[in-house]
């Protein structure tokens, strides 16, 4: 079991910044691959990336490559979601989940929610126009 907290989300201007944060706790952090989902009123949720147990491989959704950074620091059993030129179709509620080491981005990216064992319970990001 792992537990998943995350931290990080408010209120920014279009174009603006955030970096939100998931602090993992229970069973060993690098013996899951990690991804940040996010969900908007009245959609699915949705994959936005993946990061491998080791940190050396990321995998995003097209709509966020090049604006938002995937990362973890095994050491302080965290990973990370840097999120810049943020615009208002980014609002939603993000979660941090865990998954199987063997679980890759791309699985993650094709399967959606049904690819991860845990999750946190979500932090909220708006994007104002």
């Amino acid at each position: 079991q792992v537990q998943l907290v995350e931290s990080g989300g408010g209120l920014v201007q279009a174009g603006g910044s955030l970096r939100l944060s998931c602090a993992a706790s229970g069973r060993t952090f690098p013996d899951y691959a990690m991804g940040w989902f996010r969900q908007a009123p009245g959609k699915e949720r949705e994959f936005v990336a993946a990061v491998s147990w080791s940190g050396g491989s990321t995998y995003y959704l097209d709509s966020v490559k090049g604006r938002f950074t995937i990362s973890r620091n095994n050491a302080k059993n965290t990973v990370y979601l840097q999120m810049n030129s943020l615009k208002p179709e980014d609002t939603a509620v993000y979660y941090c989940a865990a998954a199987s080491v063997f679980t890759t981005g791309q699985t993650m990216a094709a399967r959606g929610p049904a690819a991860m064992d845990y999750w946190g319970k979500g932090t909220l990001v708006t994007v104002s126009s």
